[in-house]
């Protein structure tokens, strides 16, 4: 079959590798419909994370199941899913907490396990994670569009509003605008804040996050933004989604948060920054969040999406085939799409 396998910084290549075939008895092969990629690839595609040639990529799919081992019981040949972006086995202490992604004995899709910008995958503990997609969604590209999301960045978005405490009638701000902080404010409107700052700087994803429910739009960066953040709130937002994943972000993220108000950090954290604890500690502000347990929210939100309630497909401006995704990644480092969605 081929699949996308990293080489070097900004050279991914589809190539053929060894069919997947079931290990475990709780294995799935699943043959890929739908893919992604995601922001949060660009970090090794730019040479920021350590990658190892030969590692596969692609941590969003959805696909039809080929094949089950002989414990699998909730899934059968012919059936749709979903995978949220780590795999996890569904019976851990922590997964019975709803945190999944923390599963001793799961992973990541990508690297040295088998990735989703590819024909087929080996989905470990197919029952524990993936998620069957309703029969009455089958042939509606649409809506099989709008589902795609939810494997990362709507999850995603919601994990960063759920930690954030958004509440109903109040005011929510998101830095970042890319595609987890456009589901950020999605993820807002959908919980109830009455105003919705969106903090960004290109045109066309804000007129994404005001589609998606942005009230306001902050357009400078730091200590400006902040200042205005501050003006227009009259002392701060109070729950605030840090997006980004820098430094700077979540500095800016947690000056603009109002007193007694909280921090729903998901930007994937890279290099070693400090943390304002001094503005933390002053003005009773809480940091919640880390890596999303999508597992935990696909349920809900597939039911909102497949009844017309949610749909952040918006996200999703450019799409390609497997043999574009090479280009699909340089199109998304040189920012000329917010998210590519793979069909092989």
């Amino acid at each position: 079959m081929r699949a996308t396998v990293y080489h070097a910084p900004g050279d991914v290549r589809v190539e053929n590798v060894p069919d997947p075939v079931i290990k475990n008895p709780t294995d799935a092969i699943v043959r890929i419909t739908h893919a992604c990629i995601c922001g949060s690839d660009l970090w090794f595609y730019r040479g920021l994370d350590n990658w190892k040639p030969g590692w596969r990529t692609g941590h969003e799919w959805m696909g039809i199941v080929e094949e089950v081992g002989s414990e699998v019981r909730n899934l059968k040949k012919g059936d749709r899913v979903l995978a949220p972006f780590a795999f996890s086995d569904g019976t851990c202490e922590f997964c019975s907490k709803g945190l999944q992604t923390s599963c001793f004995e799961g992973g990541f899709w990508g690297g040295q396990n088998d990735g989703g910008q590819a024909e087929a995958v080996r989905a470990p503990f197919a029952d524990g994670t993936l998620v069957a997609i309703p029969q009455e969604v089958e042939g509606d590209e649409k809506l099989l569009k709008a589902i795609l999301p939810l494997t990362d960045v709507m999850s995603t978005g919601h994990h960063a509003a759920v930690s954030a405490g958004v509440q109903k009638g109040k005011t929510a701000a998101v830095v970042g605008d890319g595609a987890v902080g456009l589901c950020g404010v999605l993820a807002a409107k959908r919980l109830g804040a009455e105003r919705i700052i969106i903090l960004g700087r290109h045109e066309k994803r804000l007129a994404i996050a005001r589609q998606f429910g942005a009230t306001d739009v902050v357009t400078s960066r730091d200590e400006q933004a902040v200042q205005e953040v501050i003006e227009m709130t009259k002392g701060g937002a109070e729950s605030v989604l840090e997006c980004v994943g820098t430094e700077s972000s979540m500095d800016t993220a947690i000056k603009i948060t109002r007193p007694g108000g909280a921090v729903g950090f998901v930007g994937v954290p890279h290099g070693r920054g400090s943390i304002n604890l001094s503005r933390m500690f002053m003005s009773n502000i809480a940091l919640h969040g880390g890596v999303a347990p999508a597992r935990a929210y696909i349920p809900e939100l597939l039911k909102d999406t497949v009844a017309g309630k949610l749909d952040s497909s918006a996200v999703l401006d450019v799409t390609v085939d497997l043999n574009g995704v090479p280009s699909g990644y340089a199109a998304m480092d040189n920012r000329e799409a917010i998210k590519v969605m793979v069909q092989p």
